[in-house]
């Protein structure tokens, strides 16, 4: 018998809107207060303390448009937000600040989440969509220096880009670039020569969220369809299907492997977040909360593994927050 699903372990509201994008920062020693910070369709950034369960600062940077991203650099103070007034901030949050230190101008009107890469100590890749609408760029921060432009060859037909992941193998390896688009494709673009490695259809309908296992080279994606695809690189860097999994409702959001890469967690049109087991997609549990379309999920990064959490963010404006730690 499977067990009945748990409650959250605790439920966070205040937002004042949808919740698009959550991100913890939790990993840090004692005594730092681990803390999650959200981004909502009323532009606000709202960083939250998960001992008090209360919104310690709300950020307002995006001219009131939604904010659906939100990433921290090396530490909670460095944070990064996307959002639909076009830009992408940059905030030094230490000591209490609270202003928008830089910002990239996108021009793109998608909602394409940017990706981030640490390939240094203080120095990012970052991954956006681009003006062109076909088109991905890729910056270095600090600096805002075009590292290259990603454009599909003539005739591809891709479309947009709606979900972007950038990676590397290991520190000294090449950073690529999955993007999953419009027309339902993956592909997989080496960023140093600016060129399509593989391709694969993994949906009839656009890639709304992808992730990517580097250490297992295997990736997971979802759309609007009752599917998801699991995908696989291989040796030669070509994509391949690896399995699908049939859902009993259409619509999948968002989608997050945990760091340890046993479990993940999809965020569903039908108001409920998904967990499965990583290694054979087995489904574990179907967390039943929200009355509105769950919009993005996320896992914590504490040291610890028994204080590892899920949070997931709503149309209904609220944040749940679940333990669902396994030891296996």
């Amino acid at each position: 018998m499977a067990l009945p699903p748990p409650d959250p372990q605790f439920v966070l509201r205040g937002t004042g809107a949808a919740v698009h994008a959550l991100h913890f920062s939790c990993g840090s020693q004692e005594p730092d207060v681990p803390i999650l910070f959200s981004g909502s369709e009323n532009g606000f950034i709202h960083i939250w303390n998960l001992k008090t369960h209360r919104v310690d600062t709300a950020l307002d940077g995006h001219g009131r448009k939604s904010v659906y991203c939100v990433e921290t650099m090396g530490g909670k103070d460095r944070l990064l937000s996307q959002g639909r007034d076009q830009r992408i901030c940059l905030w030094d949050l230490a000591e209490g600040r609270t202003a928008v230190t830089d910002s990239v101008f996108t021009e793109n009107v998608g909602f394409c989440r940017c990706s981030l890469l640490k390939v240094a100590q203080g120095r990012w890749l970052m991954a956006m969509a681009a003006k062109a609408l076909e088109e991905v760029q890729v910056l270095e921060l600090p600096s805002k220096t075009s590292v290259c432009t990603l454009k599909p060859e003539v005739g591809a037909k891709l479309g947009m880009p709606m979900c972007l992941k950038l990676w590397q193998l290991n520190c000294g390896s090449q950073p690529l670039l999955l993007a999953g688009y419009e027309d339902g494709s993956v592909v997989l673009w080496n960023l140093s020569i600016g060129k399509v490695l593989s391709q694969l259809v993994c949906h009839q309908e656009p890639v709304m969220s992808l992730d990517f296992d580097s250490e297992k080279a295997k990736g997971i994606s979802g759309s609007s369809e009752k599917v998801l695809s699991i995908w696989s690189l291989n040796e030669q860097q070509n994509l391949q299907v690896y399995k699908t999994h049939k859902l009993v409702n259409a619509g999948i959001s968002g989608i997050t492997i945990r760091p340890d890469k046993k479990i993940l967690a999809t965020a569903g049109w039908d108001h409920r977040i998904r967990i499965f087991g990583w290694k054979k997609m087995k489904p574990l549990a179907v967390l039943d909360y929200h009355t509105a379309t769950v919009h993005c999920v996320s896992f914590s990064d504490h040291k610890n593994p028994s204080e590892r959490l899920l949070a997931a963010g709503s149309k209904d404006h609220r944040i749940s927050i679940w333990s669902i730690y396994t030891q296996t």
